[in-house]
Protein backbone atom coordinates (compact mmCIF):
# COMPACT_ATOMS: atom_id res chain seq x y z
CA UNK A 1 0.00 0.00 0.00
CA UNK A 2 2.83 2.41 0.83
CA UNK A 3 4.35 1.76 -2.60
CA UNK A 4 1.03 2.40 -4.33
CA UNK A 5 0.60 5.71 -2.47
CA UNK A 6 4.16 6.81 -3.24
CA UNK A 7 3.94 5.82 -6.90
CA UNK A 8 0.52 7.48 -7.25
CA UNK A 9 2.00 10.71 -5.90
CA UNK A 10 4.92 10.52 -8.36
CA UNK A 11 2.62 9.92 -11.34
CA UNK A 12 0.34 12.70 -10.11
CA UNK A 13 3.30 15.13 -10.05
CA UNK A 14 4.49 13.93 -13.45
CA UNK A 15 1.17 14.96 -15.05
CA UNK A 16 0.52 17.98 -12.84
CA UNK A 17 3.70 19.86 -13.75
CA UNK A 18 2.75 20.45 -17.42
CA UNK A 19 -0.65 21.69 -16.24
CA UNK A 20 0.94 24.19 -13.87
CA UNK A 21 3.19 25.46 -16.64
CA UNK A 22 0.14 26.04 -18.86
CA UNK A 23 -2.40 27.68 -16.58
CA UNK A 24 -4.65 28.55 -19.50
CA UNK A 25 -5.78 24.92 -19.38
CA UNK A 26 -7.64 25.82 -16.19
CA UNK A 27 -9.43 28.69 -17.90
CA UNK A 28 -10.28 27.02 -21.22
CA UNK A 29 -11.70 23.96 -19.49
CA UNK A 30 -14.27 26.13 -17.73
CA UNK A 31 -15.16 28.34 -20.71
CA UNK A 32 -18.08 26.30 -22.03
CA UNK A 33 -19.79 25.85 -18.63
CA UNK A 34 -19.17 29.53 -17.91
CA UNK A 35 -20.85 30.50 -21.20
CA UNK A 36 -23.88 28.42 -20.22
CA UNK A 37 -23.84 30.07 -16.80
CA UNK A 38 -23.73 33.62 -18.14
CA UNK A 39 -25.92 33.32 -21.24
CA UNK A 40 -28.45 30.65 -20.25
CA UNK A 41 -28.63 31.04 -16.48
CA UNK A 42 -30.39 34.45 -16.50
CA UNK A 43 -33.21 32.96 -18.59
CA UNK A 44 -34.09 30.66 -15.70
CA UNK A 45 -34.70 33.56 -13.35
CA UNK A 46 -37.97 34.07 -15.21
CA UNK A 47 -38.87 30.40 -14.64
CA UNK A 48 -37.80 29.77 -11.05
CA UNK A 49 -37.26 33.28 -9.79
CA UNK A 50 -34.17 34.91 -8.26
CA UNK A 51 -31.69 32.95 -6.20
CA UNK A 52 -33.57 29.66 -6.59
CA UNK A 53 -32.82 29.61 -10.31
CA UNK A 54 -29.10 29.66 -9.59
CA UNK A 55 -29.43 26.89 -6.99
CA UNK A 56 -31.02 24.83 -9.74
CA UNK A 57 -28.66 25.77 -12.57
CA UNK A 58 -25.20 25.99 -10.97
CA UNK A 59 -25.22 22.38 -9.66
CA UNK A 60 -26.24 21.19 -13.12
CA UNK A 61 -23.41 23.14 -14.72
CA UNK A 62 -20.95 21.62 -12.25
CA UNK A 63 -22.00 18.14 -13.30
CA UNK A 64 -21.73 19.17 -16.96
CA UNK A 65 -18.18 20.40 -16.30
CA UNK A 66 -17.27 17.04 -14.80
CA UNK A 67 -19.06 15.01 -17.45
CA UNK A 68 -17.19 16.63 -20.33
CA UNK A 69 -13.95 17.57 -18.56
CA UNK A 70 -13.32 14.13 -17.05
CA UNK A 71 -14.84 12.40 -20.07
CA UNK A 72 -12.24 13.89 -22.40
CA UNK A 73 -9.36 12.85 -20.11
CA UNK A 74 -8.80 9.76 -22.23
CA UNK A 75 -7.47 11.81 -25.14
CA UNK A 76 -4.27 12.49 -23.18
CA UNK A 77 -3.76 8.76 -22.63
CA UNK A 78 -4.21 8.03 -26.34
CA UNK A 79 -1.54 10.65 -27.07
CA UNK A 80 0.79 8.96 -24.58
CA UNK A 81 0.15 5.57 -26.16
CA UNK A 82 0.93 6.92 -29.62
CA UNK A 83 4.07 8.82 -28.56
CA UNK A 84 5.52 5.93 -26.56
CA UNK A 85 5.29 7.64 -23.15
CA UNK A 86 2.97 4.94 -21.82
CA UNK A 87 5.32 2.25 -23.09
CA UNK A 88 8.27 3.81 -21.26
CA UNK A 89 6.28 3.92 -18.03
CA UNK A 90 5.46 0.24 -18.39
CA UNK A 91 9.10 -0.80 -18.09
CA UNK A 92 9.56 1.10 -14.83
CA UNK A 93 8.89 -0.53 -11.43
CA UNK A 94 6.03 1.90 -10.75
CA UNK A 95 2.79 0.37 -9.50
CA UNK A 96 0.33 -0.35 -12.31
CA UNK A 97 -2.53 0.89 -10.14
CA UNK A 98 -0.67 4.19 -9.65
CA UNK A 99 -0.57 4.69 -13.42
CA UNK A 100 -4.34 5.10 -13.26
CA UNK A 101 -4.76 6.81 -9.89
CA UNK A 102 -2.03 9.40 -10.50
CA UNK A 103 -3.68 10.50 -13.73
CA UNK A 104 -7.13 10.55 -12.17
CA UNK A 105 -5.97 12.67 -9.22
CA UNK A 106 -4.50 15.24 -11.60
CA UNK A 107 -7.77 15.37 -13.53
CA UNK A 108 -9.82 15.69 -10.32
CA UNK A 109 -7.64 18.52 -9.00
CA UNK A 110 -7.99 20.40 -12.30
CA UNK A 111 -11.76 19.97 -12.30
CA UNK A 112 -12.02 20.97 -8.64
CA UNK A 113 -10.28 24.28 -9.37
CA UNK A 114 -12.58 24.87 -12.35
CA UNK A 115 -15.62 24.00 -10.22
CA UNK A 116 -14.60 26.59 -7.65
CA UNK A 117 -14.28 29.15 -10.44
CA UNK A 118 -17.81 28.36 -11.61
CA UNK A 119 -19.21 28.61 -8.07
CA UNK A 120 -17.50 31.98 -7.68
CA UNK A 121 -19.03 33.14 -10.97
CA UNK A 122 -22.41 31.87 -9.80
CA UNK A 123 -22.10 33.90 -6.60
CA UNK A 124 -21.43 37.02 -8.64
CA UNK A 125 -24.51 36.32 -10.76
CA UNK A 126 -26.81 35.82 -7.79
CA UNK A 127 -26.27 32.34 -6.37
CA UNK A 128 -27.09 32.14 -2.68
CA UNK A 129 -26.40 28.80 -1.01
CA UNK A 130 -25.16 27.67 2.42
CA UNK A 131 -21.43 27.00 2.63
CA UNK A 132 -22.03 23.48 3.91
CA UNK A 133 -24.35 22.80 0.98
CA UNK A 134 -21.77 24.00 -1.52
CA UNK A 135 -19.13 21.77 0.10
CA UNK A 136 -21.43 18.74 -0.03
CA UNK A 137 -22.22 19.46 -3.66
CA UNK A 138 -18.55 19.82 -4.53
CA UNK A 139 -17.80 16.53 -2.77
CA UNK A 140 -20.43 14.80 -4.91
CA UNK A 141 -19.14 16.18 -8.20
CA UNK A 142 -15.55 15.39 -7.17
CA UNK A 143 -16.49 11.77 -6.64
CA UNK A 144 -18.24 11.80 -9.98
CA UNK A 145 -15.07 13.17 -11.59
CA UNK A 146 -13.06 10.22 -10.24
CA UNK A 147 -15.57 7.80 -11.75
CA UNK A 148 -15.84 9.44 -15.16
CA UNK A 149 -12.09 9.98 -15.56
CA UNK A 150 -11.44 6.31 -14.75
CA UNK A 151 -14.03 5.17 -17.28
CA UNK A 152 -12.61 7.58 -19.85
CA UNK A 153 -9.20 5.93 -19.56
CA UNK A 154 -10.80 2.50 -19.94
CA UNK A 155 -12.54 3.62 -23.14
CA UNK A 156 -9.34 5.25 -24.40
CA UNK A 157 -7.36 2.04 -23.98
CA UNK A 158 -10.17 0.03 -25.56
CA UNK A 159 -10.30 2.20 -28.69
CA UNK A 160 -6.67 3.31 -28.92
CA UNK A 161 -7.39 6.04 -31.49
CA UNK A 162 -8.89 9.52 -31.32
CA UNK A 163 -11.10 8.92 -34.37
CA UNK A 164 -12.75 6.02 -32.56
CA UNK A 165 -12.74 7.48 -29.06
CA UNK A 166 -14.32 10.86 -29.95
CA UNK A 167 -17.56 9.60 -31.58
CA UNK A 168 -17.98 6.95 -28.90
CA UNK A 169 -17.60 9.59 -26.20
CA UNK A 170 -20.09 11.94 -27.87
CA UNK A 171 -22.61 9.15 -28.33
CA UNK A 172 -22.43 8.28 -24.63
CA UNK A 173 -22.16 11.71 -22.99
CA UNK A 174 -24.86 13.64 -24.87
CA UNK A 175 -27.85 11.48 -23.83
CA UNK A 176 -26.43 11.17 -20.32
CA UNK A 177 -26.26 14.96 -20.09
CA UNK A 178 -29.77 15.54 -21.42
CA UNK A 179 -31.35 12.81 -19.28
CA UNK A 180 -29.62 13.95 -16.08
CA UNK A 181 -31.53 17.24 -15.97
CA UNK A 182 -28.43 19.39 -16.10
CA UNK A 183 -30.11 22.33 -17.81
CA UNK A 184 -33.61 21.90 -16.37
CA UNK A 185 -34.91 19.55 -13.65
CA UNK A 186 -36.34 16.35 -15.10
CA UNK A 187 -39.53 16.72 -13.07
CA UNK A 188 -40.50 19.32 -15.71
CA UNK A 189 -40.28 16.66 -18.43
CA UNK A 190 -43.17 14.55 -19.79
CA UNK A 191 -43.88 11.43 -17.76
CA UNK A 192 -42.24 8.99 -20.17
CA UNK A 193 -39.06 11.07 -20.40
CA UNK A 194 -38.81 11.45 -16.64
CA UNK A 195 -39.26 7.70 -16.24
CA UNK A 196 -36.38 7.07 -18.65
CA UNK A 197 -34.18 9.55 -16.79
CA UNK A 198 -34.33 7.47 -13.60
CA UNK A 199 -32.15 4.89 -15.34
CA UNK A 200 -29.41 7.53 -15.68
CA UNK A 201 -27.15 7.47 -12.60
CA UNK A 202 -26.09 11.08 -13.20
CA UNK A 203 -29.63 12.27 -12.50
CA UNK A 204 -29.26 11.16 -8.87
CA UNK A 205 -26.02 13.14 -8.53
CA UNK A 206 -27.57 16.26 -10.11
CA UNK A 207 -30.65 16.07 -7.87
CA UNK A 208 -28.51 15.50 -4.77
CA UNK A 209 -26.23 18.43 -5.58
CA UNK A 210 -29.23 20.70 -6.06
CA UNK A 211 -30.71 19.56 -2.77
CA UNK A 212 -27.40 20.26 -1.02
CA UNK A 213 -27.17 23.75 -2.52
CA UNK A 214 -30.70 24.37 -1.24
CA UNK A 215 -29.65 23.33 2.28
CA UNK A 216 -31.64 20.07 2.29
CA UNK A 217 -28.97 17.70 3.61
CA UNK A 218 -30.86 15.02 5.55
CA UNK A 219 -33.01 13.89 2.65
CA UNK A 220 -33.36 10.71 0.62
CA UNK A 221 -32.33 12.69 -2.46
CA UNK A 222 -28.89 13.44 -1.03
CA UNK A 223 -28.59 9.90 0.29
CA UNK A 224 -29.33 8.36 -3.09
CA UNK A 225 -26.96 10.76 -4.80
CA UNK A 226 -24.14 9.91 -2.39
CA UNK A 227 -24.80 6.17 -2.73
CA UNK A 228 -24.80 6.31 -6.52
CA UNK A 229 -21.60 8.39 -6.52
CA UNK A 230 -19.80 5.92 -4.27
CA UNK A 231 -20.98 2.99 -6.39
CA UNK A 232 -19.78 4.68 -9.57
CA UNK A 233 -16.37 5.37 -8.03
CA UNK A 234 -15.93 1.79 -6.82
CA UNK A 235 -16.99 0.20 -10.12
CA UNK A 236 -15.09 2.61 -12.39
CA UNK A 237 -11.83 2.52 -10.42
CA UNK A 238 -12.02 -1.29 -10.30
CA UNK A 239 -12.52 -1.43 -14.07
CA UNK A 240 -9.75 1.08 -14.66
CA UNK A 241 -7.33 -0.74 -12.36
CA UNK A 242 -8.07 -4.05 -14.05
CA UNK A 243 -7.55 -2.58 -17.48
CA UNK A 244 -4.26 -0.86 -16.57
CA UNK A 245 -2.96 -4.08 -15.04
CA UNK A 246 -3.92 -6.05 -18.14
CA UNK A 247 -2.32 -3.50 -20.46
CA UNK A 248 0.88 -3.41 -18.42
CA UNK A 249 1.16 -7.13 -17.67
Amino acid sequence: MAKVVRDTYLIFLRYLRPTLRNRMVLVFGAVQPLVYLVLFGPLLTEVFGGARSWRVFVPGILVQLVLFGAGFAGFALIADLRSGVAERLRVTPVSRVALLLGRVLRDVLLLAVQALMLVAAGLLLGLRAPVAGVLVGLALVTGLAVAIASLSYVLAMSTGREDAFAPLLSTVTLPLMLLSGILLPMDLAPGWLEAVSWANPFRYVVDATRAAFAGDYATATVGWGAAVTVALVVVSVALGTRRFRAENA
